[in-house]
């Protein structure tokens, strides 16, 4: 890796639009690299730090995976089972087919639910959110908003398609009653303790008066940041824990989580989260070609398939990437994201809080993973 270039390229960045960055790659439990540049408060002035916080948007969707991906591994949850099983709400749904609302005739499973081929999608305005927030106000929990989706068809037939969505809120629901848990201890009590993650925590809606937090831009024009409320509209009420985009989050927090799963699933101490076979059915391709399709198509994500919440290299070749097959990641809405490889024991987390930032997914993204296997 030639880290004199990806230290100039990062710097670049903050002549176009991005206040402050921080990267870090580990190789097998050894900190390779760490480079952070820019300012993190509204006026400018405050120096990004290891302290700063992001709120984290999707890369939420890793950490509830590997939470999904423990239960599986225990036996206590299956890939093929109905959702119904452990979400009775949703026992009875519909589907949208050829425009008319039908009886959905087969069970959506937990394999839909992971690789986003469930049929729903991220209306966070849809008629059950706004029935439950105007009965139970600030206090409505996972369960209860999770549970309020069914009353709206789903758009597709499960397994026929992929479609970002509200998916994984479900899926931490299912955490919840599978473990008879609130998801955040679940998660506090078998990866933020155990990896030393004690930096990492949900959102609330608005987030006014956390410390360290970044100031949130957004670019309403490219490359023209405007400063934005340190808001997160995916945690829909106080109470809420969003399974998909819910959690604040610092670099070095996220950077030891990734490490631990590009090596099989073990800390640097000797913790083990995962097993290496459980971390590979993780990273597994479940879409089908109409599926990979809708994932290039939508979110410009050619020559992957996408596992348990995961985006997995199929076909480097397609995009000229030196990285190999089989490296796994995701990102979030503020432009960070998450890359590793468990051959090589590589990974990499790059944290910056601009939203609305299409330039972080089509070249800020792919830059750096290339970097970091070049």
């Amino acid at each position: 890796m030639d880290f004199e270039k990806i230290t100039q390229y990062l710097d670049s960045l903050e002549n176009r639009g991005v206040p402050s960055v921080d990267c870090m790659i580990y190789e097998d439990h050894r900190l390779l690299y760490r480079h952070m540049n820019g300012t993190v408060d509204a006026a400018g002035r405050k120096k990004v730090s290891e302290k700063t916080l992001y709120l984290m948007f999707s890369m939420t969707k890793v950490q509830t995976m590997a939470a999904v991906m423990q239960l599986i591994e225990k036996g206590q949850l299956s890939l093929e089972d109905p959702v119904s099983k452990f979400l009775p709400a949703y026992e009875k749904l519909t589907v949208m087919v050829n425009g008319q609302e039908k009886k959905l005739e087969q069970p959506l499973l937990i394999k839909h639910l992971l690789s986003m081929q469930s049929g729903l999608d991220y209306d966070l305005n849809r008629p059950g959110i706004r029935r439950v927030l105007k009965e139970r106000g600030q206090s409505a929990s996972t369960r209860e908003i999770v549970d309020s989706f069914p009353e709206s068809p789903l758009k597709f037939i499960p397994g026929e398609h992929f479609e970002y969505s509200l998916s994984h809120d479900v899926a931490a629901a299912v955490v919840e009653a599978v473990s008879g848990m609130r998801f955040s201890e679940y998660l506090k009590q078998n990866i933020w303790e155990p990896l030393g993650m004690n930096r990492t925590f949900f959102a609330k809606p608005m987030n006014e008066g956390v410390e360290e937090l970044a100031q949130q831009v957004v670019w309403n024009e490219p490359e023209k940041p405007e400063l934005m409320p340190p808001s997160c509209d995916y945690q829909l009420s106080e109470n809420y824990e969003s399974g998909g985009a819910g959690l604040i989050s610092c670099t070095e927090d996220y950077a030891v989580f990734a490490d631990t799963l590009a090596c099989g699933g073990v800390s640097a101490q000797g913790i083990r989260i995962l097993k290496p076979e459980t971390i590979e059915l993780m990273k597994r391709n479940l879409l089908g070609e109409a599926s990979r399709r809708d994932i290039e198509r939508t979110m410009g994500r050619r020559g992957y398939g996408y596992g348990c919440g995961v985006q997995v290299l199929l076909e480097p070749e397609l995009i000229g990437s030196c990285a190999p097959k089989g490296v796994f990641g995701w990102d979030g809405a503020a432009g960070s994201c998450i890359i590793m490889d468990t051959a090589s024991k590589r990974s990499l987390v790059y944290t910056q809080h601009v939203r609305n930032c299409g330039a972080s997914y089509d070249e800020f993204h792919p830059t750096l993973r290339d970097f970091l296997f070049s």
